[in-house]
């Protein structure tokens, strides 16, 4: 064979193997792979990250209420070591929310420090509504109560115990548990119709307590997931005032043992029911008005049906804010004259 049909080895170099070859394709291949999934990952945070900081920037106006109710969450409560409040308010703590400053005492109570009793002193139980979110501490309807009260009896004392997410349950047993040292000689149940849910402690999502883009998803994935509009809601809530549901039977234990409390120590006792104002027009949960309403005569409550003071407002009315359906100022104002008045009269 001649010189050009032979072929030629380099001094020196060995021929490599094909599947050293392939081996070594297969590594730059996987190298590129990898390169691209930590591109593609790093690229991924930086944007959660960026969208993360415009989200907080845009919410520092205090006008987006699920992520003031997460600011809430944070800054204003605790985790309870009593498992069947799963949490609480944070002693002596102040908060901006929703452009209001909220405060709470040595006892977790919105207002100021509890000083001793020295005469007439009515406390208010329940959650968010009863709180005053949305509502300036002297503009809330224990407040109002209070300066109404005050033209009649100057010592007399009315004090919040609302707690954001606390149910009958919850807000029964705080009271039984944490605060019966305040000896009140009139207890108000500020009831709301979503008082008979059950309600689950636990620690959350570590990622929900710390991002609000994550709030900010979960929301917006739940309200599309539930689109029930009124209607939903109706049938909810008849499923949750049910004979049977563990919740509404929770509720009326909790309503019982409050009484059977008050009873012994001749505590005055009453439930005052908030209605939902979502749709105060053609009002469609009345049916859970005239069960609250058996309820309490049938453990000696007087009852306060709140529906009258705050028939026909519309959500502008009403409404915190636009997207927050808590009971603003106005609202406030009307649920305290109707409350006031009873309680003048049991006085």
């Amino acid at each position: 064979m001649g010189i050009l049909g032979r072929k030629y080895a380099h001094p020196g170099r060995a021929t490599v193997p094909a599947t050293v070859q392939q081996e070594a394709v297969e590594l730059v291949s996987a190298r590129k792979v990898l390169f691209s999934v930590i591109l593609v990952g790093f690229s991924a945070s930086v944007g959660l990250l960026l969208a993360e900081g415009a989200l907080r920037l845009k919410n520092l106006s205090m006008t987006n209420y699920d992520i003031e109710m997460w600011r809430y969450a944070r800054e204003l409560k605790r985790p309870s070591d009593d498992p069947v409040l799963g949490h609480e308010h944070v002693p002596n703590r102040e908060a901006t929310l929703q452009s209001v400053t909220i405060r709470t005492n040595e006892l977790g109570l919105r207002g100021g420090k509890v000083l001793p009793r020295q005469g007439r002193r009515i406390l208010f139980l329940g959650s968010s509504i009863t709180l005053g979110w949305g509502v300036p501490e002297d503009e809330t309807v224990t407040a109002r109560v209070q300066q109404r009260l005050a033209a009649q009896d100057e010592s007399v004392e009315v004090l919040n115990a609302g707690i954001g997410n606390y149910n009958a349950v919850r807000y029964v047993h705080n009271f039984l548990e944490h605060l019966t040292e305040l000896e009140p000689t009139d207890l108000v149940v500020h009831y709301f119709i979503n008082d008979a849910e059950t309600l689950h402690a636990g620690g959350g999502n570590a990622l929900l307590r710390h991002s609000q883009l994550a709030v900010t998803l979960w929301t917006v994935m739940n309200r599309f997931l539930y689109r029930g509009g009124e209607g939903g809601l109706v049938e909810h809530y008849q499923g949750v005032y049910a004979p049977e549901a563990p919740g509404y039977r929770a509720m009326r234990e909790s309503l019982a043992r409050l009484a059977e409390y008050a009873q012994q120590r001749q505590v005055r006792l009453y439930l005052a029911m908030t209605p939902d104002v979502h749709n105060l027009g053609n009002y469609p949960f009345e049916f859970v008005h005239r069960e609250l309403e058996s309820l309490a005569s049938e453990y000696g409550y007087t009852y306060i049906d709140l529906y009258p003071a705050l028939s026909g407002m519309t959500p502008e009315d009403i409404w915190a804010m636009p997207g927050d359906p808590h009971p603003n100022a106005l609202g406030h104002e009307k649920m305290a004259d109707a409350i006031a008045a009873v309680l003048r009269a049991a006085g």
